[in-house]
């Protein structure tokens, strides 16, 4: 969010960098401008107090806040949420195989609930069940 507020509000052309980094596109980089917004929303604290800061804040991050006025969830969180929602025991995970070498493994994950299915597989135990939670998700939704 950070880099994208500080592309908005053109941080990246006030950037002194040497020649040989701008080359190398670094104004672009979102760690470079997220750091870089920070920096500047200390400065501008600092130098000005609370007040410049917080209208800053509030013209700058203003649409972006707005935009997500409802948190996004995991689709674990959204599943469990659904089934609570419903009067439905909670959703059940199981891992059905786990390959691959021990540096690299592929989990697939199962959940269950209320009789339907879904499967996820990715390199973590936890990404494979929020893998399978939106696969059931997807076939929940209408």
């Amino acid at each position: 969010m950070l880099a994208t507020v500080a592309e908005g509000i053109g941080l990246g052309a006030a950037l002194d960098v040497a020649p040989g980094e701008a080359r190398a596109g670094v104004k672009r980089q979102a760690t470079v401008l997220a750091d870089a917004l920070e920096a500047a929303l200390g400065a501008l604290y600092l130098d000005g107090g609370l007040a410049p800061a917080r209208i800053f804040v509030r013209r700058a991050f203003g649409a972006a806040m707005t935009a997500q006025a409802v948190p996004p969830k995991d689709a674990k969180t959204a599943l469990q949420e659904w089934a609570q929602g419903r009067g439905l025991p909670l959703p059940e995970y199981i891992i059905a195989s786990r390959e691959g070498p021990s540096h690299a493994p592929a989990f697939v994950v199962t959940v269950t609930v209320a009789g339907a299915t879904g499967s996820g597989t990715a390199g973590s135990k936890r990404a494979a069940e929020q893998a399978a939670a939106a696969d059931l998700l997807g076939k929940l939704a209408p």
